[in-house]
C-alpha cells in the first residue's frame, strides 16, 4: 500500500545538494578567471574561505549532534565569501567573515531555511565596516600590472573624482583623465563595436576588484545556467538589472552635472558586484518573496537602493547593503502581496438600502 502525505505535493528532483552543486558550478568559471587574474593569492582566499565556512558549520553542528555539510550550503556561503574578497586581504578576515555568516545569521535563527538575510552577504558587510582599509585595497589584474591606476576599481576611480570636482564627464571622460588603462583586446573590440574599451574590459575582467566580482560575461554565463536549470528564476536578475539600469540612464548623469537622460549605463552593470549580486544572492530563496509579484518588487527595491547608494551615498557600492535592505522587508512585501487561495470568492458587499 502506497501512503500520499497530505496537500500540497510538490514533484522535483530539485533538492537542496542539488541546487547548491548547481550553484557551485555557476561560480566556477569567475572563480578561475579571478585566480587567472590575480594570481594564486585570489585562491588561497578562496580556499580559507570556503574550509573556514565549512568548519564552522561542522563545529556547530556538534551541539546540534547533526551533520549539515553534505548539503553544501555552507560552501556555497563560504565560496560567495571569498569572491567577495580582495585579492590580496588578510587572511584572518574572511575567516571572520564565515565565521560571521554561519554563526550569527545562520545558526542562531535555526539554520539553513531560517535566516532571514543573507549569510554571505552578512559576513562580507560585516568585515567591509569592521577592515573598511582592508577591504577596499584591491590589487590590479594580470593584464593592467603595469598600471597603477588599474588597483583602483573604477567605481571608485570615478567616485573619487567626481567627488573632487571633476564635472561634466562620463566613465570614460573620467577615467581617460585618470590614466586608467585598458588592455589590447578591449581597444580592439571597442573600436569594431564603438563603445568604451573600459566597457569591454570590465566586462571580460580585466578591471580592479574582488576576486569573482570584475568578470560580468562569465557571473552572466553562470546566471543563464541557474535559470536554465531552474535553480532562479528571471525575475530577480532581470528586473534588478533593468531597474538599475534605467535610473543610471536618467539620474546618473546628474552627480555630474550632466542633466537627466545622459548617464552611463554599461560601464555601471558591468562594474562592481551587481552581477554577482543579481544572480547568485539577490535570489536566494530564504531571504527573498514568495510570490512572482513580490519578487518583482524587491528586484526594484535592490535596483533602487544600489543606484541611490552608488550615485549619491558616500561608498562606492552598494550592491550588498541594497540586497540586505530588501531582505528586511521580504516579510513585508510577503504580507502585502499574496496569493489567491484556490477557491476564494471576493465576498461581494451588501448593496445599500435605498
Amino acid at each position: 500500500m502506497k501512503i500520499v502525505s497530505a496537500s500540497p505535493h510538490v514533484h522535483t528532483t530539485m533538492d537542496i545538494r542539488r541546487s547548491m552543486l548547481f550553484v557551485i558550478i555557476a561560480l566556477l568559471p569567475s572563480c578561475l578567471w579571478g585566480v587567472y587574474a590575480f594570481g594564486l593569492r585570489a585562491l588561497v582566499v578562496l580556499l580559507v574561505s570556503v574550509a573556514s565556512a565549512l568548519l564552522s558549520e561542522y563545529l556547530l553542528g556538534l551541539i546540534d549532534k547533526k551533520n549539515t555539510l553534505p548539503d553544501l550550503s555552507a560552501t556555497v556561503t563560504g565560496l560567495l565569501i571569498g569572491m567577495n574578497m580582495p585579492p590580496a586581504i588578510p587572511l584572518y578576515i574572511p575567516v571572520i567573515a564565515s565565521f560571521f555568516a554561519i554563526f550569527v545569521v545562520k545558526w542562531t535563527f535555526g539554520g539553513l531555511g531560517c535566516n532571514w538575510m543573507n549569510p554571505a552577504l552578512a559576513g562580507r558587510v560585516f568585515v567591509f565596516f569592521s577592515f573598511s582599509s582592508a577591504m577596499s585595497t584591491f590589487s590590479a589584474p594580470r593584464a593592467l600590472a603595469a598600471d597603477a591606476l588599474a588597483s583602483a576599481t573604477p567605481l571608485s576611480a570615478v567616485k573619487t573624482a567626481i567627488s573632487g570636482g571633476m564635472q561634466n564627464l562620463d566613465y570614460q571622460g573620467v577615467m581617460d583623465q585618470l590614466g586608467y588603462g585598458t588592455t589590447s583586446i578591449a581597444q580592439s573590440i571597442g573600436g569594431a563595436l564603438g563603445i568604451s574599451p573600459y566597457t569591454v574590459d570590465a566586462f571580460l575582467g580585466n578591471v580592479g576588484g574582488c576576486i569573482g566580482e570584475v568578470s560580468a560575461l562569465l557571473l552572466l554565463v553562470g546566471g543563464i545556467f541557474l535559470i536554465a536549470t531552474k535553480v532562479i528564476t528571471w525575475h530577480i536578475p532581470v528586473v534588478y538589472l533593468g531597474s538599475f539600469a534605467l535610473l543610471s540612464w536618467v539620474f546618473g548623469g546628474i552627480r555630474s552635472g550632466m542633466g537627466l537622460f545622459s548617464g552611463e549605463v554599461l560601464m555601471p552593470l558591468f562594474t562592481g558586484g551587481l552581477m554577482l549580486g543579481a544572480f547568485f544572492m539577490a535570489t536566494d530563496w530564504v531571504t527573498t518573496p514568495t510570490t512572482k509579484k513580490g519578487e518583482v518588487i524587491f528586484a526594484i527595491g535592490c535596483g533602487f537602493f544600489t543606484f541611490l547608494i552608488r550615485y549619491f551615498g558616500s561608498l562606492a557600492e552598494g550592491v550588498s547593503l541594497a540586497i540586505i535592505l530588501m531582505n528586511i522587508l521580504t516579510p513585508t512585501i510577503d504580507r502585502y502581496v499574496r496569493p489567491r487561495r484556490f477557491g476564494y470568492v471576493k465576498p461581494v458587499k451588501e448593496a445599500k438600502k435605498k
